[in-house]
């Protein structure tokens, strides 16, 4: 980790906050529970606790693994259907194919990134490729939900695969952190991610010892998740490692700092960057349905169960084994 980089930062485009802006203080930092999701592969809920208000427009995130499996270990989900949201796949380590019953799908690796709004509803699965099962290898990802306003949870569903490639890289003026816009913008740079719902996603590499600063939208929300690592958040530099999110009060800008001492397996603090506008809409979540109300949320089993949502295709390799995983 990580697949994407360079051997220079220096080299990139560099951003920091204005000296006048007001940093945003740290509200909360929570430790995520551990898990496991749909065929057993391990994950770490890192909004687990954090309360919604906070969250908005963010529903869940879970970090997949960092696993290295042997032959035959690898895993991954069943058919299972959504509505309502939009889903982001990112690839860090590894490889995943995915399809749905529409007949979209495709195969995303080291630094890829799929997203997936899946509006009206359609039926998924995400599984690694054969080749992989059969040797092992490291596997390293996270999958964020994004809710979509009223007015857009009924849209057609529709499908980004963001190669890592693509992705916009920036650095700090001391070339300390190199940052991967995945979507959205950070100071006029923008990501290749087109979001329904304004957000901005970025993985930052943060070197030991160095600090990013970062400007904020204000009308955004703001959150830290560790991927690895140890360091600090805030310009009061609450402690923060692996597996712990942190949420950022009002402000324009962000602080995240690295540990001068970093573990002898994780050279780097490894940190994603959330924000978004909140929606400030009634949300009715239940399994892989996020609805406004309780009707509509009946009305998606009631769809889900008749076939509305598409039939699963007859594919080699993707075989039906449960419908209610995320």
């Amino acid at each position: 980790m990580p697949a994407v980089t360079v051997e220079n930062p220096l080299t990139l485009p560099r951003v920091a906050a204005p000296a006048d802006a007001v940093a945003r203080p740290v509200l909360t930092v929570t430790t995520a529970p551990s898990g496991f999701e749909g065929e057993g592969f391990p994950v770490r809920r890192a909004f687990a606790g954090i309360n919604y208000r906070h969250l908005d427009p963010f529903i869940m995130m879970d970090q997949m693994g960092e696993v290295d499996y042997a032959p035959g270990e690898p895993k991954g989900t069943p058919w299972h259907p959504h509505r309502g949201f939009e889903t982001v796949t990112y690839i860090i380590d590894g490889i995943f194919d995915h399809q749905d019953s529409q007949g979209g799908g495709g195969t995303i690796t080291n630094g890829d990134t799929q997203w997936m709004t899946a509006g009206s509803g359609l039926l998924h699965i995400e599984a690694p490729p054969e080749s992989l099962v059969m040797s092992g290898g490291l596997f390293h990802g996270l999958q964020l939900w994004v809710n979509l306003p009223a007015k857009d949870k009924m849209m057609a569903p529709r499908y980004q695969d963001i190669r890592g490639g693509n992705v916009q890289l920036l650095t700090t003026p001391d070339g300390g952190a190199l940052l991967r816009v995945i979507a959205g913008e950070l100071d006029g740079h923008a990501g290749p991610g087109i979001t329904h719902t304004p957000i901005t996603m970025v993985h930052a590499t943060v070197a030991p010892g160095a600090e990013l600063t970062l400007p904020w939208r204000e009308d955004f929300n703001g959150l830290a998740y560790v991927l690895a690592g140890r360091g600090s958040v805030g310009a009061e530099r609450r402690p923060i490692r692996l597996g712990q999110t942190a949420v950022f009060g009002a402000g324009s800008s962000l602080t995240v700092r690295a540990d001068e001492k970093q573990d002898s397996n994780t050279p780097d603090l490894e940190v994603v960057l959330l924000g978004g506008r909140p929606i400030r809409e009634p949300m009715a979540h239940y399994g892989p349905f996020v609805m406004n109300t309780r009707d509509e949320l009946q009305q998606a089993f009631d769809d889900f169960q008749k076939g509305r949502l598409g039939t699963i295709p007859a594919v080699h390799g993707m075989t039906e084994s449960g419908p209610w995983n995320a």
